[in-house]
């Protein structure tokens, strides 16, 4: 099996080449070959070296469940998509440093600047989705029988964006968004319960980074209105610290960690105003240093591909900062509630590494499993249109993502996720279009931007329109 990253130059590929790695499933469905795609020769050429040096200590492991996947890095689009099984799109357009414009201009008006929430995930989108349509139209072409992993952000509408193009050529549900806040989400609240969260089922609707968790099934009953009415419990993870024990009794559901710059948008637009530098300027200026840091390393004798002190000097300075960025990641919300720590378990890796390989073992070896994706609706929760992209549980097999009805959508998340869905579509048809009134749109409709007049000025100085 071929699998293919788009994106393969980015800091979180390692993880996916771990989940690759540890696959313990039946030999042959695993991944013999991993090509990695990317505009940047020399961010594959680090990345390379960290690969290098996991495949090294994968074959020092006695119970290595199978041999290292083959890695190939490639900048030519249509050679990474050729004979592809499954492609995974990670990509940032615009590197880092259009995610601290992203975040800077709201800021400066006084509304939230965040990588996928509100004024900085539209402009994000607005400069993302006209690049995802055209890979989905080389895909498309170059590999139509590919089934599509895509978690580059903002992900519920570049999904959306995608799977129209696969929609409008008759290649049906290839394209399938994937998100780790869910799954996230859904074993915290497991561990809290004390239940094993491989065991528990779990009631989950929304949109990305838009979502609710509104049952937790331990051995057929559920658990999670004993939760809801425990202070000590819900204090023992991140959400539960994040919205505070009344605040999560009254709603009646636990929230995706995003809609903390809902409920509480005051205290988050403070936060980020407040501190020394943004999300994006963190990361921005730490991978700068890893990136440069790591290239003149390599260039002064190391190996992007081989063995040695390259490859072994690449891990453990890939380690560091990776741990660093877990460590720091949602900081300015934890600030606003009380400077809390991330709980280690949290820490160990991204999560949707593991969701992008139970994914592809469910198509590849037809390994019926139920997981949480990002997928047309088709008629999956009631009041949403049928190709309207949510997630949702989703039974996946050899066929695809089926999603699993909802019932009936409480009227506040009901409504919050249309008005967002409307703002998503809105940004698709500008980045479709070129059109200034359908950018407008996205922007000022959005409930996280409180003036018409904002939303024309952050256009305005963002550019694009």
């Amino acid at each position: 099996m071929r699998l293919t990253v788009l994106g393969g130059g980015g800091f979180r590929v390692p993880l996916v080449h771990q989940a690759l790695l540890d696959d313990a499933g039946d030999p042959a469905g695993r991944c013999t070959e991993l090509v990695l795609y990317d505009t940047d020769r020399r961010r594959l050429d680090a990345i390379g070296a960290v690969l290098a040096r996991q495949a090294e200590r994968h074959r020092e492991r006695p119970d290595a469940p199978g041999p290292a996947p083959a890695v190939r890095a490639t900048t030519d689009l249509d050679d990474a998509l050729r004979g592809a099984d499954f492609v995974f799109s990670a990509i940032r357009v615009g590197g880092l440093a259009g995610r601290v414009g992203d975040e800077r201009v709201p800021l400066a008006e006084g509304v939230l600047g965040q990588e996928t929430v509100g004024a900085g995930g539209v402009l994000y989108g607005l400069r993302t989705l006209p690049v995802a349509v055209r890979i989905a139209e080389r895909i498309a072409d170059v590999a139509p029988d590919a089934w599509v992993i895509n978690f580059t952000n903002p992900a519920g509408m570049v999904t959306e964006a995608m799977c129209r193009v696969f929609r409008e050529r008759g290649l049906g549900d290839r394209v399938i968004g994937i998100c780790d806040s869910p799954v996230g989400l859904c074993r915290r609240a497991a561990r809290a319960l004390g239940a094993d969260p491989d065991r528990a089922g779990y009631d989950y609707v929304g949109i990305n980074h838009l979502g609710w968790l509104r049952r937790v099934v331990v051995d057929g009953d559920d658990r999670l209105p004993g939760l809801l009415a425990d202070p000590v419990a819900l204090g023992t993870f991140e959400e539960g610290k994040l919205f505070g024990a009344d605040w999560l009794r009254a709603l009646g559901a636990l929230p995706n960690e995003y809609l903390h710059y809902y409920y509480f948008n005051r205290e988050a637009v403070a936060s980020l105003r407040g501190a020394d530098a943004t999300r994006g300027e963190f990361l921005h200026a730490q991978q700068s240093r890893f990136y440069e840091g790591l290239t003149d390393r390599l260039d002064g004798g190391g190996s992007g591909t081989g063995d040695g002190a390259g490859a072994g000097d690449a891990y453990d300075a890939w380690e560091r900062n990776r741990r660093e960025r877990e460590e720091t990641y949602m900081a300015e919300s934890r600030e606003s509630t009380g400077g809390w720590q991330r709980d280690s378990c949290d820490l160990e890796g991204g999560g949707y590494d593991r969701v992008a390989l139970a994914l592809m073992r469910a198509v590849a070896r037809n390994e019926r499993t139920t997981l949480i994706l990002n997928v047309p609706n088709r008629g999956a929760v009631p009041g949403v249109d049928h190709d309207a992209v949510v997630e949702v549980p989703c039974l996946v097999d050899a066929s695809g993502a089926r999603p699993l009805s909802t019932g009936a959508v409480a009227p506040d998340q009901l409504g919050l996720m249309l008005t967002l869905k409307g703002v998503e579509r809105a940004a698709i048809e500008a980045a479709a279009t070129g059109s200034r009134d359908a950018a407008l749109r996205a922007l000022a409709l959005h409930p996280l931007v409180d003036s018409v007049r904002v939303a024309d000025r952050i256009l305005s100085t963002a550019g694009g329109f």
